[in-house]
């Protein structure tokens, strides 16, 4: 894992949030990173037999840490894992997994940062107005605990039944795949019908602009449910006011950034929009258009958000749509 150093720097950052000292003497509790300092993955209680694998990690073990926060709300003992994040990410923020006495209770995401508190808090209000929805298809987390603690937005999701370990690993049928992104593009909060309503932040304009969309619909986001129906977290990008279709474009998009640079996966988004879009009633012509939208709206999304994970717009964007403005 090449940034490890920066991974294990920014736990040096974050477990002080999350595990402050008490200040009274009392002795650090130790954790271990895991499965070893070169390849942090998460921060776990120690055990013996960690010994020769994690690093050791003292953390605060005062009376008000994230576990007795959880533990007080939830009204039984919660320990946590602590997730060792990528270092370079624009909504990064602590991720825990949280057990009780019976096991996995939940996932928690902590808002510590201006952008993430205002990204968890919204979450938070998208997944308790979809619990109001008569979803067939999708199934989204249910919110366990929304609150603040020590200035810190904690948000507490039910863990969803993922039967792999290795979410993304099997690929969603296309059928399913359509049928989630169709009810999602129909989603409208607070009886919001119109072309271009607002919720969250819709990155595009134009003519069509009348669907919803996840925002973040990427193959790591999504599994397949054994009820046929499709599990979907990461509501915190969700938005009304796009074309239909953008998070099939997203979906795709993501997956071919596993196999080619930007430049050629955004060339292949906008040559397969036919293909794509063709389940939402898209001609070729309204599909290319929809790509064109959609690679300028993730464009300015990375700009807004001060991070650039696919590298400058003038290298992967720039060449593929200035010489199709008129499709805009």
């Amino acid at each position: 894992m090449r940034d490890a150093a920066d991974r294990l720097g920014y736990l040096d950052e974050v477990l002080p949030l999350l595990f402050p000292s008490s200040g009274s003497g009392a002795r650090p509790c130790v954790r271990s990173v895991l499965p070893h300092r070169l390849v942090p993955r998460r921060v776990v209680p120690r055990a013996w037999w960690h010994t020769a694998l994690g690093r050791r990690l003292p953390v605060g073990s005062g009376p008000d840490t994230i576990e007795t926060h959880l533990s007080d709300v939830l009204n039984r003992r919660v320990r946590v894992v602590v997730h060792v994040r990528p270092a370079r990410r624009a909504n990064r923020k602590p991720i825990l997994e949280a057990y009780d006495e019976s096991g996995l209770a939940g996932f928690v995401k902590i808002g510590d940062s201006p952008r993430a508190r205002r990204l968890v808090r919204y979450e938070s209000e998208v997944l308790r107005m979809l619990a109001g929805r008569p979803l067939k298809v999708v199934v989204p987390p249910d919110v366990l605990y929304h609150g603040v603690w020590r200035g810190l937005e904690v948000l507490m999701l039910s863990p969803l039944p993922v039967a792999s370990r290795r979410v993304g690993s099997r690929r969603v049928p296309a059928r399913l795949l359509a049928s989630a992104v169709r009810e999602i593009a129909a989603i409208r909060p607070n009886g919001e019908a119109e072309a271009g309503g607002g919720y969250g932040e819709a990155e595009a304009g134009g003519a069509g602009d009348q669907a919803a969309w996840h925002g973040d619909f990427t193959p790591w986001n999504i599994a397949a449910g054994a009820d046929g129906r499709l599990l979907v977290w990461d509501w915190e990008r969700f938005a009304v006011g796009v074309p239909p279709g953008f998070d099939a474009l997203h979906h795709f998009f993501h997956r071919a950034l596993r196999r080619m640079p930007p430049p050629i996966a955004a060339r292949s988004c906008l040559a397969q929009a036919g293909g794509l879009l063709e389940p939402f009633g898209a001609d070729v012509a309204l599909a290319r258009r929809t790509a064109v939208h959609y690679l300028v709206a993730l464009a300015e999304r990375h700009r807004r958000d001060g991070h650039e994970p696919l590298g400058p717009p003038a290298v992967w964007l720039n060449p593929l749509v200035d010489h199709l403005e008129a499709l805009l």
